[in-house]
């Protein structure tokens, strides 16, 4: 087809981001201004015939929040198919949040924009910094058979057919068009001979070259905050009166690829994630920028996913409204924050300390409802202990035995835990406190006066609970003698799995079979002379490590040892690193807890774990884990060939990651960390960076321009991290490496438990318990302990929550194995895609699949 005729197909869109170095006000503001000359452009245009509009609902919701007699003629349009908008609520970076965050996003943003008349059936990725290898599957999983990226393929790969079939790792494909210019080289379109002979037909004849296998070439001519070109139908037919080798039309993104795929039966497939950086940035070191933020955000996720949303389930079944509006509220949040400039952390000072309130805000909420939810399941329950019901909930639907921390306050000091029937449970203390009562105000004939209320003791138990799938169970306090966790001389701790201790300075750790690591816990701090898109090593400088451990204290107990160590790092203002390990009776994980107060700028701080002799690396990406080589190939030769930025073999994870040692398979399952790199010598987790610019030119892993804004200097000093930080995962070796095995120790670490103690000496513990609280009728007269949902171990969980149309309850799972493995749901259900729309599919996970079942109740 190289000889025929080419269609152009000229997109006008515009790429809105809402924050960046600007407010979200700021680009509000700009919104409307927009937004409502382009509605008016489209009115009384006929021959412009359609412009997308970065295909996010939240724009649409900001606007018709401060012009809501726009919204009949809006749905208009879109209806029309001349606007177009969804289907993702904001443009997510897929990297960086928890996979359901991706669903839920598009689930928000497609439902949205359908009711408004029409949600575009693209996966529409214009900006991300890399793409998540499960977007196919996902979009699938939407109804959408097509996406549109820009980033993260090798030119290679697309050399004569820019169009291909991208492939997830459940064989689910996409079929996918690379925009190798970008998202604007159509942007400043114009007829005249100096620009068609100067930019248009170079860039038309490399496409031309990229493309042999169609007649249909894409033109996106569009822009940041791009104001609607008036003049393009008219310029449109200049061009195409002009000259005959490339006919022009105003189109869309749907009219695109149906007539490229119409007749197109294209080669090339690609797999997986897509994280080149050869043509484009990928910004690989973004992933610990700012990293207080993704802490935040991960804390929040695991919150919603985790605790809030089965807990809100099974209250629910009860008879608590489910607080659907509320969590409406909590997403909307979120997915501004998901953005990827936002999440990314890459924007002004200003911007961050907005998208930090709102981390706050949704925070709250979320504390809040689980809170009053976890309150009336213990009201409706109605058992009368002298010192008030505990409840332990495990909202995880697989049976677990493990330790669970829970709160109790009681006027004695000795206390313990023990189940229904009284025989007490395995537990010890963490550490008890005794608190004044303070006064209260009583109000007398004689006028107010103040009464001495009697003082209690606020007590930490660790207890050792087994626990039905998806439940709930009241322990009862009772009087009696506790282990506690106590001071020992020795500095060492062990368990069945692990012996750390500290030999001569040096940390020290043996495995369950014998594998012994010297200093297998070190810290790195390096000069970093980048910004806040990227990490740059600074030139003649030397990382200095840290190996020498100091042990301050240790404390050990029949369920419990915890040692806690410093590390004394020098650079700049020096930075002491305490270090807390704990063992757990048990557990194959090592509990880790960093805290430091960073007083140095421009630097980065790694923690290195000694991986002797590793090739490769494992992290998991929503649902499967990835296999990545320690060295890229491309990485020898990167500036000779041009690539936009080097192609570092520093990876995201989202939960953990996994070196492959001699010695086994030495990983980390972390909270919000989010970058690692494994070497031949070991793996590093970056615990953060400290920069203090938005954009640099010419660093050294980035020439040329700097990243986002390139023409003024922004200075970011809370982007410096200067204070006080805390960072806390789990450490793990193991013979070797299985997915499943992983994604298992990852259920166990998180935290799918809760406890309350329903009782009247402290207000203050839960976030809304001082407030008085109705009791809905009826939730009244509840089993002591329920099990509630099941499914299958070799599954694991993803998601429990309310359908969205109210109708039933939704599930989903997801199998991580190269073998089909059923869900075992407990209850009659049917398959549903991510849409929450029958599939009539068979209750059976795909190989390296999920699956998403509508359950009419538990």
């Amino acid at each position: 087809m190289t000889n025929e005729e080419k269609i152009v197909h000229v997109v006008p869109h515009a790429h809105w981001d809402r924050e960046w170095y600007f407010t979200i006000e700021d680009s509000n503001v700009m919104l409307i201004e927009n937004l409502r000359h382009l509605m008016d452009v489209l009115e009384r245009d006929e021959d412009y015939k359609s412009f997308v509009f970065d295909a996010q609902m939240s724009v649409i919701e900001d606007f018709l929040a401060i012009l809501p007699e726009k919204k009949a003629k809006l749905e208009e349009l879109i209806t029309q198919k001349r606007l177009f908008v969804g289907p993702w609520y904001t443009q997510t970076d897929t990297l960086l949040v928890h996979k359901e965050s991706m669903i839920r996003n598009l689930l928000y943003g497609s439902r949205a924009a359908a009711e408004m008349g029409h949600s575009m059936k693209i996966g529409y990725l214009p900006d991300i910094f890399g793409q998540n290898a499960y977007l196919p599957s996902i979009f699938q999983s939407f109804g959408m058979e097509y996406a549109i990226l820009q980033r993260g393929l090798y030119t290679d790969d697309v050399a004569t057919d820019l169009n291909f079939r991208w492939v997830a790792p459940d064989g689910v494909i996409s079929k996918a068009n690379y925009m190798y210019f970008g998202y604007g080289p159509g942007k400043f379109l114009a007829s005249d001979a100096a620009y068609v002979a100067g930019t248009l037909t170079p860039i038309l004849d490399t496409l031309r070259k990229m493309n042999k296998s169609t007649s249909h070439m894409l033109l996106p001519a569009g822009g940041d905050q791009v104001l609607v070109r008036e003049h393009f139908p008219e310029t449109v037919e200049a061009l195409n009166a002009e000259q005959s080798d490339y006919r022009f039309v105003l189109s869309d993104y749907e009219m695109f690829m149906e007539a490229t795929w119409e007749n197109g039966e294209f080669e090339t497939v690609i797999e997986g994630e897509l994280l080149a950086s050869q043509k484009s940035r990928i910004h690989n070191t973004i992933r610990s920028q700012r990293v207080d933020i993704k802490l935040a955000n991960s804390r929040i996720e695991d919150k919603i996913y985790h605790q809030l949303e089965p807990l809100a389930v099974m209250a629910n079944k009860y008879g608590a409204p489910y607080p659907k509006r509320w969590l409406d509220k909590v997403f909307k949040l979120l997915f501004d924050v998901h953005a990827h400039d936002s999440i990314g952390g890459c924007n002004s000072d200003e911007t961050n300390r907005a998208i930090g309130h709102r981390l706050e805000q949704a925070e709250r909420i979320c504390d809040s409802l689980i809170n009053v939810l976890k309150k009336q399941i213990a009201r409706g329950i109605g058992t009368e202990y002298e010192q008030g019901a505990v409840l332990v909930f495990h909202l995880l639907p697989k049976a677990m035995t493990k330790q669970v921390e829970t709160v109790i306050f009681t006027k004695e000091k000795a206390v313990c835990l023990a189940d229904a029937s009284g025989v007490v449970v395995p537990q010890t203390i963490l550490s008890q406190d005794y608190i004044s009562g303070g006064k209260k105000v009583v109000v007398t004939a004689d006028g107010e006066r103040e009464v001495e209320i009697p003082g209690y003791y606020r007590t930490v138990v660790s207890a050792e609970i087994a626990m039905e799938p998806l439940s709930y169970q009241v322990l009862q306090i009772i009087e009696g003698a506790v282990n506690l966790v106590t001071p020992t001389a020795d500095a060492k701790i062990t368990n069945e799995f692990y012996t750390v201790e500290v030999v001569a300075g040096k940390l020290e750790l043996t495995t369950q079979s014998g594998e012994q690591f010297s200093n297998f816990m070190l810290f790195e701090d390096v000069a970093d002379d980048g910004d806040s898109y990227d990490f740059s090593p600074l030139a003649g400088d030397v990382a200095e490590l840290a190996g020498t451990a100091e042990c301050i204290a240790v404390k050990q107990s029949e369920l419990v040892s915890e040692m806690t160590i410093r590390h004394t790092l020098t650079r700049g203002e020096g930075t002491e690193i305490e270090t807390t390990l704990t063992l757990k009776k048990g557990e194959d994980t090592l509990g880790i807890k960093h805290r430091l107060t960073n007083k140095t700028k421009n630097h980065r701080i790694r923690v290195k774990f000694a991986a002797p002799k590793s090739e490769a690396s494992y992290a998991d990406q929503a649902f499967t884990a990835i296999k990545r080589a320690n060295l890229n190939p491309h990485f020898a030769n990167w500036r000779e060939n041009r690539f936009a930025e080097a192609p570092v073999p520093i990876y995201p994870l989202e939960n953990f990651a996994v070196s492959l040692s001699d010695k086994g398979a030495i990983g980390v399952v972390t909270q919000g960390l989010k970058e690692y790199e494994a070497t031949t010598d070991y793996l590093a987790l970056t615990l953060f960076r400290s920069v203090g610019l938005l954009g640099k030119d010419n660093i050294a892993w980035r020439p040329g321009r700097a990243s986002g804004i390139n023409n003024k200097v922004v200075e970011t000093p809370d982007a410096q991290m200067l204070g006080d930080l805390e960072f806390s995962y789990h450490y793990r070796a193991t013979a070797s490496f299985t997915a499943t095995d992983w994604f298992r120790a990852t259920e166990r670490v998180r935290t799918h438990q809760l406890s309350y103690h329903l009782q009247t000496l402290n207000s203050f513990e839960e976030r809304v318990e001082r407030f008085e609280l109705p009791q809905p009728a009826s939730m009244r007269d509840l089993p002591t302990s329920a099990s509630l949902l099941t499914i299958s171990e070799n599954a694991f969980f993803s998601a429990l929550k309310q359908a969205e149309d109210g109708d039933g309850i939704i599930l989903r799972a997801f199998n991580p194995t190269d073998e089909p493995i059923s869900i075992e749901a407990s209850r009659t259900s049917i398959a549903v895609n991510m849409a929450e729309l029958p599939t009539n599919g068979p209750a059976e996970i795909a190989p390296q699949s999920h699956l998403t079942l509508k359950m009419k109740e538990l």
